[in-house]
């Protein structure tokens, strides 16, 4: 997604509102691409011209494979190369009280940028939903925070995922975690049905950003928090890494730059927006946490 400035003159298409949706690779052809009104959008940073469909299916295949290997075979996180000796991804992010009883399978399979069950402030009774829960780290780890009279959700699209993250439940005697098959961009769940989403080194990866965070808008109660764990690109991203689809399972070519993410929030309905930087994961990325808030009803 391009850093999101209007040009001068342009149309309609061009608020930053209507950017965040043009500007994604499912809409360039149609919108920022078409000259047919005599007006660019005003999207003029290089991207990569792959198709929603292709980006998905890229993701799933990376972590499909990652799926069935982890548990004989060591794998960098996100196909990302960490820099020196930092944890940048995966269990080394977790300390001890933050896994919290999560199964040992679980955490050692994690594959995200943050610990964002740490910030997401969970209380007994709560329903939490984990957008793009792979191996179940995270929703484990929400169950034993929420209680027995709580729920955690996972999503993920990845049958391999899905299997790993069950079996973690179950080897941790989980009984108030589930995990659902489906997409970020349309989430199966029922308006105003969660108190808190959270995702670990996702959202980077959708085709469809402002979709996605609308979805998690829509299954927010009001009130309700968004407090999650994502790579946030730097404004200067070059062509090169912004193109490379290989980086999409790296978590970097996807990802929005913080002023990008705040207007794709804002857009999608939410409030009180935060994105503090953690630590850098590339030489072009950093990890962020970033927390905002469904408002309340009228």
């Amino acid at each position: 997604m391009a850093d999101i400035t209007a040009t001068p003159g342009s149309a309609a298409c061009c608020t930053p509102q209507a950017q965040t949706t043009c500007c994604a690779p499912s809409e360039k052809a149609a919108c920022c691409d078409s000259k047919a009104a005599g007006e660019p959008c005003g999207c003029t940073a290089e991207h990569t011209t792959a198709s929603p469909t292709a980006i998905r299916e890229t993701v799933r295949d990376h972590y499909a494979a990652t799926a069935r290997t982890l548990a004989t075979q060591q794998r960098t996180p996100c196909g990302c190369t960490p820099t020196g000796e930092a944890a940048v991804f995966g269990s080394r992010l977790y300390d001890e009280a933050d896994v919290d009883g999560a199964a040992a399978g679980a955490l050692q399979a994690s594959l995200g940028c943050g610990v964002p069950t740490a910030v997401a402030d969970l209380h007994e009774g709560e329903v939490v939903l984990d957008l793009g829960s792979g191996a179940g780290t995270d929703v484990l780890i929400s169950a034993r925070r929420v209680g027995r009279t709580g729920r955690a959700i996972g999503l993920d699209m990845t049958d391999e995922m899905l299997a790993l993250a069950r079996a973690n439940a179950t080897a941790a005697d989980v009984a108030n975690a589930e995990f659902l098959k489906g997409y970020l961009e349309s989430i199966p769940l029922p308006d105003a049905s969660v108190d808190v989403v959270i995702s670990n080194c996702v959202i980077n990866l959708t085709a469809d950003k402002l979709n996605a965070l609308t979805e998690a808008a829509r299954v927010l109660k009001p009130g309700g928090r968004f407090a999650i764990s994502d790579v946030i690109a730097d404004p200067g991203m070059d062509a090169g890494t912004r193109a490379d689809m290989a980086a999409y399972t790296g978590c970097i070519a996807g990802a929005l730059t913080e002023n990008e993410f705040h207007i794709a929030l804002d857009a999608a309905g939410f409030n009180e927006i935060e994105i503090q930087p953690t630590h850098r994961v590339h030489q072009h990325a950093a990890s962020a946490i970033v927390r905002a808030r469904k408002p309340e009803a009228p």
